[in-house]
């Protein structure tokens, strides 16, 4: 046993319930403000709130005001030209999940940076595709624009081909999950992330993986895969592959699975060798330059048919409108990417504020992506938001604040502007295969289920039906199913608690469940029960019934078997089978008694014990006359620990104090400890006291109930226990004194037996 350390605390005060605490320490009298003054404060406006919003709208003030020139120009400037690069490959990549030209990934890559440059909280993420979300948008974008069969009859559609229609579609819902974005924003309502939690995102970004490496297997074999969306469209698109799959293109086969493995030899020693590399390799940039060039050299195009990016235009396109009937058709496919896309935006950027020491505004950032991604749109890019890939290569090229991801917006400009027709012949196989290479750190989040199932089993089901429904059922449904089975394991966890009843360390203030100690001491006639959770609509019945299981009888139906008892006497009295004599109540002897088992006025039956009428006070626990019979009450104290009860609503309220009178009335002391001083404060707001349940049942702590209790009921077993366990004693020395005759009766036998046996022999 480990022994105690020397140092001690010693607290001499005094036994201190609620109303005994109020009575010595006045309360502070706080005015609490009403939804009025919450309105008129927020728009009240004086020129310390007019430069707080100033600063909170343009983030880059407060930043640029602590820029180190010389500490932070040379490693942004590196920073960003490294970014850039990563972004002009990723752009073009990302392009093809959402089923648009890809040269379209560049614009993506360039005006919401920009943008966010202004607005944007977060100094080291890196703004532009992310791939989950441009695979939402693709789905959206197939849907009214498919691969095969005409498009969906759109205002605004005429004339124009598919790729121009299918950019109007990414453009248009693009607007949309931007407008979402910014109206969260502007209500303020950031914390809605927060309801998406680790595991859920990790689900979902693992369904998303596979959604992606799906989808680009049509690049990688060349294969003609129409865009399929909506529930099980990843089982038909994998028919589809593998109905075709020996009209696979060798040529891009090759390329792709080459360049995989080199980009991932080389991204495994750069994740090995971070710490001696002053940056890490670019190899997707290098591998995509040296496929260029190959494929420029040895005439792929022609020779072996390869699929190519083409021509990309140079120079930026006008800007245009939103398609308003496809924002109308498209608002429920909107919303969902524009959660996600702040999600994981915010998830990124909280890691990096944490390990550089700043602070991020969920609100701002919500803002900020909302512009930007409108803005964006208006120049047919499609959603953005961040990479943590391209992320962790802005920070770990040594980016300081968002200077670098201006310069890598002015890297992707000149590609666009200047030299993008040096990207003409590479394969659309190789940007597949860079996708699906940076899919290694979702795909691998597959390893989290191992250790869920051991440390939390609720957590773990949320991620395997999130992942499950978002691969079968498609992202957007997938999403809201994994949000739902989220919100049912809290609502689970509270309305299942785990209860527990406490006992006491001797000598200390100290109250544990006493299932998980050995030197623990259950207080004589008390029960301490704990629930560890809000009490509410949906959980007071089943706090009740462990309540019940905790202290071993039902109060209710002991009241009711009082009162039925009570009925009985009476009559019995009347009649003259009971007598009153110096020991109680007695049977004359002369009339067999039987206990009625009658039900009438049932209401009656559940109310406080009436004794008036009766000559004596009828002792429960004691043997009554004839044979009626009343559960026995081993307990005169219930605490009811209320230190994680964090609130009741009114439902519950009405089921507590139903419980509390039920204890009261068949003589159990109830009381109520640590609870909240708000709980308190809405009991008597709503008239839960009256002459049964009064205030002075509410102390501050455990030990404080505890000491009133002993105070109350001296620590000594009762006459009527002590007989108890004297009749049962004497029962145990009787059974073992005849136990102890039967035995020697036995060998008395055959000894007999014996002597018999031996005079027969001799």
């Amino acid at each position: 046993m480990m022994q105690p350390s020397g140092k001690q605390y010693v607290v001499t005060r005094p036994l201190y319930s609620e109303d005994s605490f109020v009575e010595q320490y006045e309360k502070v009298v706080r005015k609490r403000k009403t939804l009025l003054d919450h309105i008129r404060l927020y728009f009240t406006c004086d020129s310390k709130r007019a430069k707080n919003a100033a600063l909170s709208l343009l983030p880059i003030i407060g930043w640029l005001k602590i820029y180190r020139v010389k500490e932070w120009l040379l490693s942004d400037i590196v920073s960003g030209i490294s970014t850039g690069l990563v972004a002009v490959l990723q752009g073009l990549a990302y392009s093809l999940l959402a089923s648009i030209p890809p040269w379209y990934g560049l614009f993506t890559a360039f005006f919401p940076v920009i943008i966010y440059f202004f607005l944007g909280t977060s100094r080291h993420i890196s703004v532009g595709a992310f791939p989950v979300l441009s695979l939402m948008v693709g789905a959206t974008v197939t849907k009214l624009v498919p691969d095969d069969g005409p498009p969906v009859n759109i205002t605004g559609f005429e004339g124009l081909s598919m790729d121009q229609q299918r950019v109007i579609v990414a453009a248009s819902v693009t607007f949309l999950m931007g407008v979402f974005q910014l109206a969260l924003g502007l209500v303020q309502v950031g914390f809605i992330v927060m309801y998406l939690s680790d595991t859920l995102v990790s689900g979902f970004t693992t369904a998303a993986a596979v959604h992606i490496l799906v989808s680009q297997l049509k690049f990688i074999l060349q294969l003609k895969v129409p865009g399929l969306s909506g529930p099980l469209s990843i089982i038909y698109t994998l028919e589809y592959i593998f109905t075709q799959i020996t009209d696979t293109n060798i040529c891009d086969l090759v390329t792709a699975l080459v360049v995989m493995v080199v980009v991932f030899v080389v991204k495994e020693l750069n994740d090995r060798f971070k710490s001696k590399l002053p940056v890490p390799i670019p190899v997707e940039v290098i591998m995509t330059i040296i496929a260029c060039g190959v494929s420029y050299a040895f005439n792929f195009k022609d020779k072996y048919g390869v699929d190519i990016v083409g021509k990309i235009p140079t120079g930026y396109e006008s800007p245009m409108a939103p398609n308003l009937d496809i924002i109308q058709r498209t608002a429920v496919e909107a919303f969902p990417i524009a959660i996600v896309g702040f999600a994981v935006a915010f998830s990124v950027a909280k890691v990096y504020a944490v390990k550089h020491d700043y602070l991020i505004d969920g609100n701002q950032e919500l803002i900020a992506f909302g512009v930007s991604n409108m803005f964006g749109a208006t120049f047919k890019s499609f959603a953005a938001s961040t990479a943590l890939s391209r992320s962790a290569v802005q920070e770990s090229t040594g980016g300081k604040t968002q200077i670098a991801g201006l310069l890598s917006a002015v890297i992707v400009m000149i590609v666009t502007l200047a030299i993008g027709y040096l990207l003409e012949p590479l394969q659309k196989s190789v940007l597949g295969a860079v996708v699906i290479v940076n899919l290694k750190g979702m795909l691998m989040q597959v390893r989290e289920v191992p250790y869920l199932w051991r440390k939390d089993r609720p957590d773990c089901v949320v991620w395997v039906v999130t992942c499950l429904a978002s691969i079968l059922l498609g992202l957007d449904l997938g999403l809201a199913v994994g949000l739902g089975v989220e919100l049912l394991s809290v609502v689970f966890r509270t309305q299942f608690p785990r209860c527990s009843t406490l006992a006491n360390f001797k000598g200390t203030d100290i109250y544990r469940d006493r299932k998980d100690y050995h030197s623990v001491n259950e207080p004589y006639a008390v029960k301490i029960f704990r629930i560890p959770s809000p009490i509410f609509f949906a959980n007071i019945e089943f706090f009740r019934s462990k309540l019940v299981e905790s202290v071993g009888f039902n109060p209710l139906r002991v009241l009711r078997k009082r009162n039925k008892a009570l009925r009985k006497i009476r009559k019995m009295l009347k009649k003259g089978e009971l007598r009153i004599t110096e020991k109680g109540l007695q049977n004359t002897g002369h009339f067999p008694i039987e206990e009625s088992g009658d039900e009438s006025n049932m209401e009656d039956l559940d109310q406080p014990t009436d004794f008036s009428g009766l000559p004596v006070q009828v002792n429960w626990n004691s043997e009554l006359p004839g044979n009626i019979c009343v559960p026995r009450v081993d307990i005169h104290s219930l605490i009811l620990d209320f230190s994680a009860v964090s609130f009741l609503d009114i439902s519950a309220m009405k089921g507590l104090k139903t419980a509390l009178k039920e204890f009261i009335r068949v003589d159990v002391d109830v009381y109520i400890v640590a609870c909240d001083p708000y709980i308190i404060k809405k009991l008597h707001g709503c008239n839960f006291f009256d002459e049964e349940i009064e205030t002075s049942l509410f102390f501050l702590t455990v030990h404080d109930a505890m000491l009133h209790i002993l105070e109350k009921h001296p620590y000594s077993p009762t006459i009527d226990s002590v007989c108890e366990k004297v009749r049962t004693a004497t029962q145990g020395l009787l059974g073992g004194l005849e136990s102890l005759r039967s035995r020697e009766r036995t060998v008395r036998s055959q000894y007999s037996e014996i002597s018999l046996l031996a005079s027969l022999f001799l």
